[in-house]
């Protein structure tokens, strides 16, 4: 069985994220979809929260879990006997960024990391610039799975009223 992981902090999920799970799933047996615990980084929503999100939108995807993690994501491979780490390029410079992560987790467990590029009507596409435009009352809702933008806009609409 082969099996892979799609890490991410996906906060919140795009839907630049589901056409890379999507596609990823296609590929292999099994995909993780892996909330990467970040201590630097302030979510607007729980990793609970996007672990639920997530779970809603790959629904239809039945060989596709979600899971979190906190550590090395070869440490996460290792246990999980996963192959593939599955990462979306949007630009040159997520491919520099990138690049050096897959050498060194290459380099310290052998895994493999796979490259794929987003479709060109993804390409801009972050969740911190989603949640920026939203938050000013840009439309987001083409760019997110619907659930995402509901959860999305009570979020902001509960940060507004505090």
């Amino acid at each position: 069985m082969t099996r892979a992981v799609c890490p991410g902090s996906y906060d919140p999920p795009t839907n630049g994220h589901l056409d890379i799970i999507e596609r990823a799933a296609a590929l292999f047996d099994e995909v993780a979809v892996a909330v990467l615990v970040n201590k630097s980084k302030r979510g607007l929503f729980t990793v609970e929260e996007r672990m639920g999100l997530l779970a809603e939108t790959v629904a239809h995807l039945p060989n596709v879990r979600v899971d979190s993690w906190h550590g090395l994501l070869v440490e996460y491979c290792a246990r999980n006997d996963v192959q593939a780490i599955v990462k979306g390029l949007r630009a040159v410079s997520d491919f520099d960024y990138e690049l050096q992560m897959a050498q060194m987790n290459q380099g310290l467990t052998g895994v493999e990391t796979m490259f794929m590029p987003t479709k060109p009507e993804n390409s801009f596409l972050s969740s911190s610039l989603v949640k920026e435009v939203a938050t000013y009352g840009g439309e987001v809702a083409h760019l997110l799975p619907p659930t995402v933008h509901k959860a999305l806009m009570a979020r902001i609409e509960a940060n507004r009223a505090d």
